[in-house]
């Protein structure tokens, strides 16, 4: 079987951002990342499968549960379908669901959040989403010059996780008021803040992680609460945002101070 040819260019736009964001669709790769965003109540427009799938580990029960939770399944073989996946090594199945929104504007004056400002790689986006779910962060916010989070490699590197923590966009200048308004601290990650584990963190937070090369923007540092690190005592000089996100993340929700 082929696939028709406007599915096919559906497919190739959904690597650009433009197109995500004016057709409101997510392209999922991968056995794990699909799993994940079916569990948590994705809602798929279609799916296309090949032979290869039910050859890997939990390939045959996903098949079995696209089958049930997606009205169209479409199946091709091996070599047709990699030629549409963006991955170099395909897992025989791709899943088309619609982008989730989060509107950044309800900020819970009790919530936790995580701010990405201008983290380019979409790698470390992911990574970062997939913690913020694991440490029970209440929604991650993207800011201008940020990966968009609903790429297909960040959606691959959250293991499918951005299907189960608000993900919403927003400029500097707005996130800064609306975390202000809402009475939110915001905590800043910096080589020269406190050692994260010192800190008391109250029961709502922010916490900004920023360019991999640059660290945050003035207008964050500016409206900083607080300065938080990870101190290393050996000889690397910094972690990747992805990593020392996730620690700074572990660090403070080890003890939920948040009312009951």
């Amino acid at each position: 079987m082929s696939l028709s040819q406007r599915r096919t260019q559906l497919l190739g736009r959904l690597r650009h951002r433009k197109t995500r964001e004016r057709e409101r669709l997510v392209l999922v790769e991968g056995i794990r990342s699909v799993t994940e965003a079916l569990k948590a109540g994705a809602e798929p427009v279609f799916a296309v499968v090949s032979p290869r799938l039910e050859t890997l580990g939990w390939g045959a029960g996903l098949l079995s549960t696209l089958q049930r939770l997606v009205e169209d399944v479409e199946r091709l073989g091996d070599a047709e379908l990699d030629s549409l996946a963006d991955t170099e090594r395909p897992q025989g199945v791709l899943l088309v669901c619609r982008q989730r929104t989060w509107d950044v504007t309800g900020l819970d004056a009790e919530g936790r959040y995580l701010v990405l400002d201008a983290v380019q790689d979409p790698g470390n986006v992911g990574t970062l989403v997939r913690a913020a779910t694991a440490f029970d962060v209440d929604g991650v916010i993207a800011l201008d010059g940020t990966a968009d989070p609903w790429g297909p490699k960040a959606v691959r590197s959250s293991a499918g996780m951005a299907f189960r923590v608000p993900v919403g966009l927003a400029g500097a200048d707005d996130a800064i008021e609306l975390l202000r308004a809402s009475g939110v601290p915001l905590l800043v990650a910096d080589a020269t803040g406190a050692d994260v584990a010192d800190v008391l963190a109250p029961g709502s937070w922010a916490l900004a992680v920023g360019n991999e090369g640059v660290g945050t923007r003035e207008a964050l540092r500016l409206a900083a609460s607080r300065f938080v690190r990870i101190p290393m005592p050996g000889p690397a000089e910094s972690l990747n945002a992805g990593v020392a996100g996730a620690i700074l993340l572990y660090a403070l929700t080890r003890e939920d101070r948040r009312a009951p």
